[in-house]
């Protein structure tokens, strides 16, 4: 028998005596009082979500700034390296054997032109002299003698005393006497030399090197070692090299027809010391060897630099910096490229607004800019920043970049 319960707010069946069937559907209607009014809920909920038939919305193109690319003319520094070396150079060797006597100067120490350096012993050159002007007043007395035999044999062979045999044989014996006083005043001059010799002077103005000989040292024209080396540095020669495709580079930079006149048209030279500081005197080139050296493939230039303070010395190292003018050059800001694979490219922005990745060709840095030959034109438009994670064919929103903040970037 089945009765109702009127006691709840939902209606219960009551179980009285009835078969375990009916008591599963029973419990199975109760449970779903609970499961019905959640699964409306979760229907609603479904109905809040999002509606995955409709477009998505248009991201709005990203604002970035722009600049135009102009021409004008502008300048180049390449640096080369160079070696310096004193107008005149030159090692100090002796040209007498003996013994070193004096060393009258430090090393370091600037000399003048005609400044006795060096003292050899001179005695033995001073023997050598004396003998030599024997020899040579012996030579004269001599020559005196056989004059005398021609004045003597003169009037017989005229009166015909004596035959004219005798007079021909005087002469020539005359003659011999001659040539011996010739070479023994000869000799008085090569000992003269020699003594000469004995003293060291400085052949020209400039500064001492190393002594490596001490006094008292014996020396020798045969000598591998330099008593010293003197460097006259008023003016020093700054020497570098091109390659040939640099040197090809130069040659159309300029006009002329020749090479010197292509140096004449050259702008003066910078010189870069060993801590990157610039020498306060600009130099010129004025040489240009005469061939390649077929080990290196690189021609050798020289600039000349004014040094009245002494501050370069021979053995210097720096670089030479040339300036290099470039007519209606292609400028683009450094910050406006990436490079990628050794690579330079600029995000170039169409008439539409889209950006492409163009690469660029570099001939030359000046400032903060790049020159360039290839890749772009007067009047193309390129992304000036923000690009990092710009994708080819992207519609942009340019920003014309203002004068003051490309200055300042």
């Amino acid at each position: 028998m089945i009765t109702l319960s009127t006691t709840t707010k939902y209606p219960l069946i009551m179980k009285t005596d009835i078969s375990p069937q009916y008591n599963l559907i029973f419990k199975i209607l109760d449970s779903m009082k609970i499961i019905l009014p959640l699964a409306m809920l979760l229907a609603a909920l479904a109905s809040c979500g999002p509606n995955h038939d409709a477009q998505p919305q248009a991201a709005a193109a990203p604002a970035l700034p722009v600049v135009t690319i102009n021409s004008a003319t502008a300048v180049t520094q390449q640096e080369y390296p160079a070696s310096l070396q004193g107008a005149v150079d030159i090692e100090i060797r002796p040209q007498v054997n003996g013994n070193l006597e004096k060393i009258f100067v430090d090393e370091g120490a600037l000399v003048t032109k005609g400044q006795p350096l060096f003292k050899i012993n001179e005695q033995p050159y001073r023997e050598q002299l004396n003998n030599a002007l024997a020899s040579y007043h012996a030579a004269e007395a001599a020559l005196i003698n056989t004059q005398l035999e021609i004045d003597k044999l003169t009037p017989l062979v005229a009166n015909k005393v004596v035959s004219d045999y005798q007079l021909k044989s005087a002469k020539a014996s005359h003659k011999v006497a001659q040539a011996n006083l010739e070479q023994a005043k000869a000799m008085v001059g090569t000992a003269k030399i020699n003594l000469g010799y004995t003293t060291i002077t400085a052949p020209v103005s400039g500064y001492i090197g190393r002594l490596p000989k001490k006094q008292g040292s014996l020396v020798s024209v045969a000598d591998i070692e330099a008593l010293t080396k003197l460097s006259d540095v008023h003016e020093v020669y700054a020497y570098f090299s091109l390659g040939e495709a640099d040197f090809i580079k130069f040659k159309e930079q300029y006009s002329g027809n020749t090479i010197d006149d292509k140096i004449k048209h050259l702008a003066p030279v910078s010189l870069v010391l060993a801590d990157n500081n610039d020498y306060p005197v600009t130099g010129k080139v004025d040489m240009v060897d005469g061939q390649f050296d077929k080990n290196t493939g690189a021609i050798t230039l020289r600039a000349k630099f004014a040094n009245a303070k002494g501050l370069l010395r021979s053995g210097n190292t720096g670089k030479i910096r040339l300036s290099l003018p470039h007519d209606n050059a292609i400028i683009v800001p450094q910050e406006a490229t990436v490079e990628v694979q050794d690579k330079i490219f600029v995000f170039a922005v169409d008439k539409a607004n889209k950006v492409s990745k163009q690469p660029i060709t570099i001939i030359g840095k000046t400032g903060t800019d790049y020159l360039v030959s290839g890749g772009l034109k007067s009047g193309d438009r390129i992304v000036f920043k923000g690009f990092d994670n710009l994708a080819d064919g992207t519609v942009i929103s340019p920003e014309k970049l203002q004068p003051a903040e490309l200055a300042k970037n």
